[in-house]
């Protein structure tokens, strides 16, 4: 199984760092992970909505470049679906099974994805109703896809 995540933003701190290499080191057990860094848009704070999408829309084109045209795209939206790990684990068989081999999680910048980047993916995943920093999110994306795997193999994970 191939595993991208597309993210905007640069990993600043260096906890978030180290957490996302001892993830990626754990997930090498049991698939291809790529991890791609998109540029953000530098954007002062106060935008106006026509502003905030056209900063999305950037953000958004460059997402939809790294892309392969095969894979399925699961797209990291507070209005999309929540599931638990298990719902999660059970999501990554099920595409396997039917025959998907390439999953790219996207996860977007501080405004969120671009209307296109929500049209190309597949299926809408939301983690919560709160909002967290996009430099976590990909830290915690990547301990839901390693317990994700964990539970598909049957092996023991925290509960």
């Amino acid at each position: 199984m191939n595993i991208r995540i597309v993210a905007v933003g640069k990993i600043k701190e260096k906890y978030i760092q180290e957490g996302i290499k001892e993830f990626t080191k754990r997930l090498s057990r049991y698939c291809s992970l790529d991890i791609i860094e998109i540029d953000d848009e530098k954007a002062p704070e106060n935008l106006s909505e026509k502003e905030m999408e056209i900063v999305k829309t950037k953000e958004g084109e460059r997402i939809l470049g790294k892309i392969p045209q095969n894979s399925f795209v699961i797209a990291l939206a507070i209005e999309g679906k929540q599931l638990s790990s298990e719902e999660l684990s059970e999501k990554m068989a099920d595409l396997m099974i039917n025959g998907i081999n390439d999953i790219t999680f996207v996860i977007g910048g501080s405004l969120g994805l671009s209307i296109d980047v929500m049209n190309r993916s597949n299926f809408k995943l939301s983690f919560s109703k709160m909002t967290f920093p996009h430099q976590l999110m990909r830290l915690i994306l990547l301990e839901q896809i390693y317990r994700g795997w964990r539970i598909m193999k049957g092996e023991p994970y925290h509960k």
